[in-house]
């Protein structure tokens, strides 16, 4: 075995705090790097030295790139009328890959949480209040996960912008492809009451 202070095992016990990766992924994460140490190893360090230089969050809408104002908000193709809310930049991400939204975001950083502690003022809702007084916005689509802490979320953001903009969700139901008999009682049940003329 190894010692703590070793370099692989402390590589070993970082990449162990990865989402997804547990002790024993890490392990054969870190030997495969080790392995491919021209090929990988090397540029994913050069690459991880100048993401933790350059990184930096938007100052507008909460975004990671490399400038103080991210591409999406630099944009003047995109619609400036619309805000869509999300939780974190993951979700944006997912909706960009989409390549169906045209319009701005805003990254809340996290859903208001009574257990862990996360009230109103942990989270961009402050943000999002001064850029609808400050940007000509029409509406703000909650995008939020369908979990109990996004739909609180979504519920107390809906009462603070009440009356100041028209407020659209993201529909939620039976995804394409989907067959009724694999679907949980919930989905059926959003499905059902989010129901359109045919």
């Amino acid at each position: 075995m190894t010692r703590r202070n070793d370099p692989i095992e402390a590589l070993i016990d970082l990449m162990a705090r990865l989402p997804g990766l547990g002790p024993r992924s890490a392990r054969r994460a870190v030997l495969y790097l080790i392995r491919k140490r021209g090929q990988l190893l090397q540029p994913l360090a050069d690459a991880m030295q100048e993401v933790a230089r350059s990184a930096r969050e938007c100052l507008n809408c909460g975004n990671v790139g490399t400038s103080d104002i991210c591409e999406i908000c630099e944009d003047s193709r995109r619609a400036t009328g619309i805000l869509c809310v999300v939780e974190g930049v993951a979700d944006l991400w997912a909706m960009e890959r989409s390549g169906v939204f045209k319009g701005r975001y805003h990254v809340l950083g996290g859903t208001l949480s009574a257990l862990d502690g996360v009230g109103p003022q942990d989270l961009r809702i402050p943000q999002l209040v001064s850029r609808l007084e400050n940007e000509e916005i029409t509406e703000v689509i909650l995008a939020l996960n369908a979990t109990i802490d996004g739909q609180t979320t979504a519920h107390y953001i809906a009462d603070q912008l009440e009356g100041r903009v028209s407020l659209t969700s993201l529909a939620q139901g039976v995804p394409i492809g989907g067959e009724l008999d694999y679907l949980d009682d919930g989905t059926i049940s959003a499905a059902l009451n989010a129901r359109k003329k045919f």
